[in-house]
Order: structure tokens, then sequence, then C-alpha cells
């Protein structure tokens, strides 16, 4: 909405007058719905927008910036017609996330608890411990660094819906990164001869999960912070991230006398499809936007073809932890074919090829 000239007095912030301006509703924007969700009246606009609202310019800008304010709309090579046209499907902003996170963290730490009070540790098959020590203990580097990234994109989105959107996906990524952590720490007391840096040690140095950090250290080296999180949860999320936590963890646990893990990790299949519903909402706005669709396309397919290779090459060479475990409830072509169908639907709702 654009202030009329007439109600322009001033420089000051909140200075135009607008529609509404005096009402203590908020109706200065167009909901998604016919009504404004709470989510929408604390989120939208929050981060104001000069072309919107401030008349003066930017409230805030930094030293050393690139000029024009605290935003850039260069921050990202895709163009949009209105940022401000998105919303997030799963409508979380602070309470809501603090709430959420809150009873993931109540429920993970009472499985912990009950399965060392019940002794479940010391029954899991001793190969499995090593796994659990070795490649659990990796992979919680792999989500850490995932969150990173995110937390890096967040700063440069347009909107405060993007960022929430962004910021809240880092959240989880680092919930998890930390579950990890704890629950390996946990239960390698009552295990014997638990070695705490298997798995950094293998992050860093075994060939399995190189491609892996390739992949992920080159998400965050991109500059382009819709490159990030298009990168994460439209490609390394669907053809890693779920290969290792649903089809292997998810899976061969229970084989091995291990129903702790699952559950352990279980809150981050959740995650993912929440993040998973705004990017897709996001990138298909942005796809179909009036103006800039054709152009945007082609950037979004040239991220794809890049971040594909990196993340097939990453999930080809975990294949061999597939075999480990002494139970081996499923093979990983099973695994690697469930997660092309899934990357596959996942590129087809956005109308985006390989």
């Amino acid at each position: 909405m654009v202030a009329t000239s007439s109600s322009v007095g001033s420089g000051a912030a909140g200075a135009a007058q607008f529609v509404g301006s005096k009402s203590r509703k908020y109706n200065y924007f167009e909901p998604r719905g016919k009504r404004a969700t709470h989510y929408e009246d604390v989120t939208v606009d929050v981060q104001p927008d000069p072309e919107r609202y401030l008349i003066q310019n930017w409230i805030i800008e930094f030293e050393g910036g690139k000029g024009g304010g605290a935003y850039q709309k260069d921050n990202t090579a895709i163009k949009s017609s209105n940022w401000h046209a998105f919303r997030a499907p799963d409508q979380e902003w602070e309470r809501t996330h603090y709430q959420r996170q809150s009873k993931i963290e109540t429920m993970v730490q009472s499985v912990i608890t009950n399965a060392r009070k019940a002794g479940a540790p010391a029954a899991f098959d001793k190969v499995w411990t090593t796994i659990l020590q070795k490649h659990l203990g990796a992979w919680k580097h792999a989500e850490f660094g995932l969150g990173t990234s995110l937390m890096q994109a967040q700063r440069y989105g347009y909107t405060q819906m993007i960022n929430n959107a962004t910021l809240t996906n880092s959240s989880y990524k680092m919930r998890l990164a930390q579950d990890i952590t704890l629950y390996l720490a946990e239960i390698g007391m009552d295990i014997d001869g638990w070695d705490d840096e298997l798995g950094k040690k293998a992050w860093l140095e075994d060939p399995i999960w190189q491609p892996t950090r390739e992949a992920i250290e080159t998400i965050m080296g991109a500059e382009d912070y819709l490159e990030q999180y298009f990168a994460i949860n439209i490609i390394f999320e669907p053809l890693v991230g779920e290969l290792f936590r649903s089809g292997f963890l998810m899976q061969a646990a229970a084989a091995n006398n291990d129903f702790v893990t699952p559950p352990v990790i279980s809150a981050a299949e959740a995650d993912y499809e929440r993040n998973l519903a705004n990017t897709i909402d996001l990138i298909y706005l942005l796809i179909n936007d009036e103006t800039h669709a054709k152009e945007n396309k082609a950037i979004f397919e040239s991220w794809t073809k890049k971040h594909s290779a990196l993340a097939d090459a990453a999930a080809a060479a975990l294949q061999p932890v597939w075999s480990q475990p002494h139970s081996k409830p499923v093979s990983f072509e099973h695994v690697k074919t469930v997660s092309h169908e899934r990357f596959s639907q996942i590129l087809g709702e956005l109308g985006l090829s390989r």
C-alpha cells in the first residue's frame, strides 16, 4: 500500500498516513485469506520497506554497506515483483516457535532419561554402538553446518516473512545438532569404551563423509541467501538428509536393539516437512512471478544442477554405512530410489528439471 501525497508531512518513521493508520486493527496489508492470521499480524511488515511505508528511506544503514539501507534486493540473483507476497505455510513466529521447540526438547529428554533408567543403551548391538559413535557423531556436524548456513542466509532476506522462515529453519537444525550431541554423551556414560571423538574424526577424515562435507561447505560458501535456502531444502535434504536419517538411522536402529535413537531423530523429519512446505511456497511464487518468471526459473535450475551433483556424490559415498550393522533391514539401493523419487516429486511441484 502506498501513502497518499497529501498525508506526507514529515520524514519520521511512520509519518505517512494510510487507511486504518489510527486503527487498533492491523489492516495495512493484504492478508492471504479473508482475515489476517495472528502470524500475519506479528510478521508482515515488521521489517519495513521504503517502497511501502518509509518515506524517509531506511531507518538504519550499516557502515561499509553497499548503500541504500539495511536490506538490498541484490542480496540474491532472484527477482520478485512483490517480495511481501510470501506467507510461510507453517505460520511460525517467535512464540509458536519457542513452544514447539520446548515440546520437542521435553520429549527427547524424556526418551533418553527413561531409556537410561531401563538400561537400554547397554543392550544395543555392539557394532551398532560403534556406528552411533562414528556416523551419528559425524552427522551432527552436518546438521550444524546446515544450521550455520541458514543463520547466515536469514540476515539478508528482504522481508520478515522470508527471514522468519529461514531463521526457524536454522533453529531446528541447531536444535538437532545439540540433541545428537547430548544424546550421544548421555548414552555413552552407560556403554563401556565409548569414544565421543569418533564422530568428529570421521567427519574430518573418513572418506565416507568427505563428499557430504563438500556439499555442505559449498552451500555455506554461497553468497546468495536464496541459493543457500533452496539448496538445503529442495536438494540436500531429500537426497542426503532424509536418506541418512529416515533411510538408515530410523530403519536400522530397532533391528539392532536400539529403540532410543529413532524417537530422538524423528522430530527432524517433522521439522523438514515444515521447512520444505515453506521453501516450496516461496520458490513457487518466484518461479511464477508475473515479471521475472523465466529468468528466475533459469537460475533455480542452474542451482539444481550444481547442488544435486554434489548431493548425489555425498549420498553415493555414504553407501558403505548401510552394510556395517549386523542386521540390515533395508538396502541402500532401495533407500536411494525412494530419495530420488522424493526429489523428483519436489522438483515436479515447482516445475523444475535437473
